[in-house]
């Protein structure tokens, strides 16, 4: 579906993609994620086809990005998606629909099941006159007028409140259902770790992680494991927040291996009384991520620094505005 080879970007001396590798499968979603400024919104650009890459390769469902047949497959969903505000939802999505020369009974029929599933009961409102979240169902539907095999989101639920989150969410993963590939990018960690079947984790241009959250969490993770004694131990605190059972008094002490925790098996029944409860703490994705993008050296770094990611950002957003006509289509 997508193949990724020694992708780069710059902008004058500012590298704002440094060298991406990754494929990504058909019918699979895949996450792209990272602080501002890590090259999220530029690598999602370069596979739209709405920002020439400076060296390396891209191949998007066997097409180059800049070639209009793949255009026409994918659907693209940048993250500030500004909409004609003095037509309706409906007016709107025709409008695209004529684009893309879809029928307008086919349309109407794809877009209203669109709306439905994403809760938009107001479809003859002004686009002016909805709230943000409207606003962003409404740039869904239209990412998929013309039945694309690829969507690229980039924040797709940026800014929505959590009811509206969830909606946008849950959209994605019926796409998958339905063997559409999804690639998006996403702040919230949380929302990625619940969605995505891969993930690279990006900082400052480069790819420092990859995988499933799984792969990654066990490459970069660190697992720890709370063991609950009834007897106090020179390794344990008490945990007043516990109770055991029948009114016995709670132990707890945090190790890092199952070897340890066999040693505090042994010690608490020699001491009289036997561990109680072992829990289990996984790192998430946002702590591996933080804790990743503090420790990663980056070849940036080395050739001398990024510069400031703002630099990046405005040349990208301007040439986006350049080649969507302010629309976010290609």
């Amino acid at each position: 579906m997508i193949t990724v080879e020694n992708l780069r970007k710059t902008y004058g001396d500012f590298p704002a993609v440094v060298g991406s590798d990754f494929s990504v499968e058909s019918g699979e979603v895949f996450g792209i994620v990272g602080p501002n400024g890590a090259g999220k919104t530029t690598t999602l650009k370069m596979l739209a086809g709405l920002v020439e890459p400076t060296g390396g390769s891209a191949s998007v469902l066997g097409y180059d990005p800049e070639e209009p047949a793949m255009r026409r497959k994918l659907g693209f969903l940048p993250e500030e998606s500004p909409l004609y505000e003095d037509m309706t939802a409906r007016s709107y999505l025709r409008f695209f629909a004529d684009l893309y020369d879809v029928p307008r009974d086919v349309a109407d029929e794809r877009t209203g099941a669109v709306l439905d599933r994403l809760d938009l009961e107001y479809r003859d409102r002004r686009l002016g006159d909805m709230s943000k979240g409207m606003k962003r169902k409404v740039a869904i539907a239209r990412s998929l007028v013309n039945d694309p095999d690829l969507l690229i989101y980039d924040e797709p639920a940026s800014g929505l409140d959590p009811l509206t989150t969830n909606v946008v969410l849950e959209f994605v993963r019926e796409l998958r259902d339905e063997d559409k590939t999804v690639v998006f990018s996403a702040h919230n960690l949380f929302h990625v770790e619940s969605i995505c079947d891969r993930v690279v984790i990006m900082n400052r241009g480069e790819i420092i992680a990859r995988g499933t959250v799984p792969e990654i969490r066990a490459e970069h993770g660190e697992t720890t494991y709370r063991v609950f004694t009834t007897v106090p131990l020179p390794e344990t605190l008490p945990a007043d927040d516990e109770v055991g059972g029948e009114g016995e008094e709670r132990h707890v002490a945090v190790v890092d291996e199952m070897a340890a925790v066999e040693s505090l098996r042994e010690a608490a029944g020699a001491a009289g009384g036997r561990v109680a409860d072992i829990r289990t703490d996984e790192a998430s994705l946002e702590d591996i991520f933080l804790r990743l993008a503090r420790e990663a050296p980056t070849t940036s770094e080395a050739e001398g620094g990024r510069g400031t990611a703002a630099a990046g950002d405005h040349v990208a957003g301007e040439r986006e505005q350049r080649v969507a006509g302010g629309n976010g289509q290609s």
